[in-house]
């Protein structure tokens, strides 16, 4: 798929999508508003109207949909969204407190958009600027799969201008999900460990928190372009507990924390261990935006089973961190010992952040760094809490019994960037060193494409090297979709 040409088609559909909606109102597109106790049902193509409250059927192609309040899908409903459909979140919110609106997603939900028509959800046209990319008093609430929502499909979809503080009388938060006044929405969120949701060809930036949030579900997470995620602390993609995942072949651009970010935290119950495998994706400037010693590209915790190789790391602020690396018994600390990270490229370039980090505090003392504001630096830094070497420890099984097994090495076959080499791949369009690692803003001329073929990418048929679905795939609004076939290559593209 062609981005550049992708992303001018969207920039042309937010320009017509916002003339539509000033048509007059003895047009033919005059709005059709509902209550908040009725269900929208079928719209007619190019048909502008207003939604808030139940929603389902189908919002025909071309439509522009003003939403007013919160929507939602109810139980056992669906809503089909179409090709080149624009929809509009107001920023108002719902009353006195202006609770941010919540696109609730309790049946399922498809959003089919097109490569030359992809769907867009955004703000009103006055609001998108870059003042307001992480300004709450500007952003909607986001989608939230419930634990009733079976599948969803977001194909060629544009999310942008989401992450509105989640407060009394959120939905999300009545709904024990998040917690008012702490959490901030993500732009995307499922929570059914049942669930199936496949998230491909689509653009999700400028929200104030994590792109992606997966608290439950089986789902592929592919083809995609994230840009400018998070505002304090938060990722591209981040998984928990109760959830199968493939992350593979996207572009994440300045995540305020990290590319990805794996954990099976909340496991027990119905919330089986997170296993993830993350393959050929692109991560440029991740963790720069965040003070201190976290962030970087990929942070892996609590037990999950990850599976992370051929990724291509560019200027970020750490390599791949895994806290409590060598205690396969402590599930609160790093991942399985079952897991393989490895096989990663890390590029660095002359490029000076604009964070220094000389020194952070670690249990209320004073620790002093290394002075990281290189890439490489970070890279390379040896901070005891994250160590990646191999080891050997004791397992203790369930009956009780101790085996000792050998925790991997993290990126023992990984290029990384020492100062002296730097891996650079020589992208067909982006300045590695003239770039400012704490921008926000995707420019959609760039082409992450390598000209020089680095060598050492996995090109084998190991185990874990072998995505969830991409034999048997997932099937969503009866289709089945299948993950991408891993490319001996690092990143989201080979070279060329």
């Amino acid at each position: 798929m062609n981005f550049k040409h992708y992303l001018y088609a969207v920039a042309m559909l937010a320009t017509l999508g916002m003339s539509t909606t000033a048509c007059d109102d003895d047009e033919e597109t005059a709005p059709i508003e509902n209550e908040d106790d009725e269900t929208k049902g079928d719209a007619t193509e190019g048909a502008t109207f207003t939604v808030s409250g139940n929603v389902s059927g189908t919002w025909a192609a071309g439509s522009v949909v003003g939403v007013t309040g919160h929507i939602i899908v109810p139980e056992d409903s669906s809503l089909t969204i179409e090709e080149g459909v624009t929809i509009i979140f107001t920023t108002d919110g719902v009353g006195t407190n202006r609770v941010p609106v919540e696109f609730e997603v309790k049946g399922n939900l498809y959003c089919q958009g097109t490569a030359e028509k992809p769907i867009l959800m955004t703000i009103p046209e006055e609001e998108r600027t870059t003042a307001n990319i992480h300004n709450a008093e500007h952003q909607w609430g986001g989608i939230v799969a419930y634990e009733s929502c079976e599948e969803m499909l977001i194909d060629h979809v544009v999310i942008e201008y989401t992450g509105g503080e989640v407060i009394q009388g959120s939905p999300a938060a009545s709904a024990g999900y998040y917690e008012a006044g702490d959490d901030i929405y993500p732009q995307i969120t499922t929570n059914n460990p049942n669930g199936r949701y496949v998230i491909t060809n689509s653009v999700i930036r400028y929200g104030q928190s994590d792109g992606i949030y997966m608290m439950g579900g089986r789902g592929i997470i592919a083809n995609n372009i994230f840009a400018g995620n998070g505002y304090d602390g938060e990722e591209a993609v981040n998984v928990k507990s109760g959830c199968h995942v493939d992350v593979a072949y996207n572009t994440m651009y300045s995540p305020n924390t990290n590319g990805l970010k794996l954990s099976s935290g909340g496991q027990g119950g119905s919330r089986y261990q997170a296993e993830v495998t993350a393959y050929n994706n692109t991560i440029i400037n991740a963790g720069w935006r965040r003070d201190g010693e976290k962030g970087g590209s990929i942070y892996v915790e609590e037990n999950v089973l990850a599976n992370v190789f051929n990724n291509m790391m560019v200027n970020c602020k750490y390599r791949a961190q895994v806290p409590s690396w060598d205690d396969p018994n402590n599930t609160d600390g790093g991942f399985a010992y079952q897991s393989t990270i490895d096989y990663n490229c890390y590029v660095s370039a002359t490029t000076e952040t604009d964070l220094y980090i000389a020194e952070w505090e670690d249990d209320g003392e004073i620790v002093e760094g290394q002075g990281i504001h290189f890439a490489w630096q970070g890279y390379t830094y040896d901070h005891e809490d994250y160590h990646m070497a191999p080891s050997e420890a004791q397992m203790e099984l369930e009956d009780g019994t101790k085996v000792t097994v050998t925790v991997p090495a993290v990126d023992s076959h990984s290029l990384i960037a020492d100062g002296t080499e730097f891996y650079n791949p020589q992208f067909r369009n982006y300045d590695l060193d003239g770039n400012k690692t704490s921008n926000v803003i995707y420019n959609d001329n760039w082409d992450f494409t390598p000209t020089v073929n680095l060598q050492g990418a996995y090109s084998g048929n190991a185990s874990f090297a072998q995505p969830h679905f991409a034999a048997n795939g997932l099937s969503v609004g009866g289709k089945t979709y299948n993950s991408p076939a891993v490319g001996a290559w690092f990143g989201r593209y080979a070279a060329n």
